[in-house]
C-alpha cells in the first residue's frame, strides 16, 4: 500500500511534466559531392522538463548534429522536431528559429563561440541585451553574479583570447544560463 502511495505521489510530481523536446522520426543526411551521408537516421526521442539527459556515441555518430537539430541550429533532412510545444520545420523562418534560441535554449558549444572583440562580462550580457526584457543596470548585475558563480568574478574584463579554455568554458555556460533558458544543451 506505501509503495503504491509514493508512485501515485510521484506521478503527480512527474507525469505531468510538459514535454520540451519532442524528435519524431528525424533523419538527416548532409550531401558530400553527389554522395549522400546519413548522419541521423530514424531518431525518435521525448525529454520531458525537469529530465536530465546523456547521449553517448562514437566520434561522428551523429551526436553534434542531433544536438544542433534540437537546438534549431541545423533542420533535419526528414521526420518532426517540437521544441516547447513548437513545431520545427525545414520551412520554419529564421527569425522564428531565431526568438526560439534566444528565449528558449541555452547552448554550450564544443568550440565556445564566444565573441573575440568582447570582455567575458560582455558576452554574457549579450544574449540579455538582444531579448530586451531587462534594464541595462539589471543586465550587468546578473551578468557579474553569473561569472562570479562560475568563478570568473576576477576575470570579468578579460578577453577570450585571455581566457584558458576551461574558463572560456565556464563564460560559455554563464552565457548560455543568461536568459533563464527552458532547455540547455551542452556539447561535451
Amino acid at each position: 500500500m506505501e509503495e503504491r502511495e509514493n508512485e501515485e505521489e510521484d506521478k503527480g510530481k512527474f507525469g505531468d511534466s510538459e514535454e520540451v523536446i519532442k524528435l519524431v522520426n528525424v533523419h538527416k543526411t548532409y550531401l558530400l559531392g553527389l554522395e549522400g551521408v546519413p548522419a541521423l537516421r530514424g531518431v525518435n526521442l521525448s525529454i520531458r522538463a525537469g529530465e536530465f539527459i546523456t547521449i553517448l556515441g562514437t566520434s561522428g555518430g551523429g551526436k553534434t548534429t542531433l544536438l544542433n537539430i534540437i537546438g534549431t541550429i541545423d533542420k533535419p533532412s526528414k521526420g518532426d522536431v517540437y521544441i516547447c510545444g513548437l513545431r520545427i520545420k525545414y520551412s520554419t523562418k529564421d527569425q522564428l528559429l531565431a526568438s526560439i534560441r534566444l528565449n528558449k535554449l541555452g547552448f554550450v558549444f564544443q568550440t565556445f563561440n564566444l565573441i573575440g572583440s568582447l570582455t567575458a562580462l560582455e558576452n554574457v550580457e549579450l544574449p540579455m541585451q538582444l531579448r530586451g526584457k531587462l534594464p541595462r543596470d539589471q543586465i550587468r548585475k546578473r551578468a557579474v553574479a553569473l561569472l562570479e558563480e562560475v568563478g570568473l568574478g576576477s576575470r570579468l574584463d578579460h578577453f577570450p583570447n585571455m581566457l584558458s579554455g576551461g574558463e572560456q568554458q565556464r563564460v560559455t555556460i554563464a552565457r548560455a544560463i543568461s536568459n533563464n533558458p527552458s532547455i540547455l544543451l551542452l556539447d561535451e
